[in-house]
């Protein structure tokens, strides 16, 4: 076993030595589609993996709007970026609260006029290593789906039409896949219908985690067939999965120059107070593939799920 682990470190060692190398390489002319008058909004964005987002969008030229629950702290992270000569503007939000969405989608649109990219990292995961209590499941699953859920609703009327297409970029896991190794659906039927993006709707979606939060409530969930590691948190981020997915589907009718392409992608374990600083990758490693999926140059790429910039199978 130890030396699995081994190998497993080491190959992601050499993984993040050749993002970090990727990193160097400068975006040429004709791949960049964007400028200073693209806008970009981060989600929870105050610290941790979203800080490190915005700091790379606004390194790469781009005008990003940093948002945090908390007024003042998203105000302070702003203001380092801004010092360090970076193109930001900073507004509160909270994904939690519809009025908060609201208010910020009107600030935006009066004056931005629209958006191009949205990044959804704002998240929450109460567990951490070993621990699978259940007690916030419903804060898990509040925050993690319905509240990105109703930021894209809400996003979508303001992206700005153009030749790239606007851009969806949703910090998810790899916990959250209905095959995984450590969160496997074992109910084969639900599987199989999540599995089916002909039959995959919103509603089924929403009464997947709605079962699963009765079953929680009910203090059956342990037999239900769901991930036995990091439940809650694996529920929250096979929705958000799936529901990238669907959306994907739905915005690919749009005609072109109208396109928004939607990907999710896993920033690993990653030292951050969330995961109380006891990660194995950097913040700045964690954002990388979510900037890379925000740039993509000319590439129709959408519902999908990556990691270390390397597609995984929901």
């Amino acid at each position: 076993m130890t030396g699995k682990k081994e190998k497993a470190s080491e190959k992601r060692e050499k993984r993040l030595q050749e993002i970090s190398l990727l990193r160097t390489i400068p975006y040429s002319d004709h791949q960049r589609w964007w400028s200073e008058e693209t806008i970009a909004v981060v989600t929870g964005a105050n610290r941790g993996i979203g800080f490190e987002i915005a700091k790379q969008l606004a390194g790469h030229g781009l005008t990003v709007i940093l948002t945090s629950r908390d007024t003042s702290v998203g105000i302070e992270a702003a203001k380092v970026l801004q010092e360090g000569g970076f193109n930001v503007d900073v507004h509160q939000l909270d994904i939690l609260h519809e009025e908060s969405i609201s208010e910020f989608t009107k600030w935006i649109k009066e004056k931005y006029d629209g958006v191009d990219i949205l990044v959804n990292n704002a998240g929450v995961n109460y567990n951490l290593v070993s621990g699978n209590s259940m007690e916030y499941a419903k804060q898990m699953i509040e925050t993690n789906y319905f509240g990105t859920k109703n930021m894209i609703k809400a996003m979508i009327p303001l992206m700005r039409p153009s030749a790239a297409g606007a851009r969806i970029v949703n910090v998810s896991s790899r916990l959250g896949k209905l095959n995984g190794r450590r969160s496997r659906i074992e109910d084969e039927a639900l599987r199989e219908k999540l599995s089916n993006l002909e039959i995959l709707s919103e509603e089924l979606i929403d009464n997947m985690v709605s079962t699963f939060l009765q079953q929680v409530e009910a203090d059956t969930w342990q037999s239900g067939g769901w991930p036995q590691k990091f439940t809650d948190y694996a529920v929250s981020k096979l929705a958000v999965n799936l529901y990238s997915m669907l959306m994907a589907k739905q915005l690919s009718e749009r005609p072109e120059g109208e396109k928004i392409y939607i990907n999710c992608y896993c920033p690993g374990w990653v030292r951050t107070a969330m995961t109380s600083w006891s990660g194995n990758v950097s913040a700045e490693h964690a954002a990388d593939t979510g900037v890379w999926l925000a740039l993509l140059p000319n590439e129709a790429v959408t519902g999908k799920l990556f990691a270390e910039r390397r597609e995984l199978k929901v």
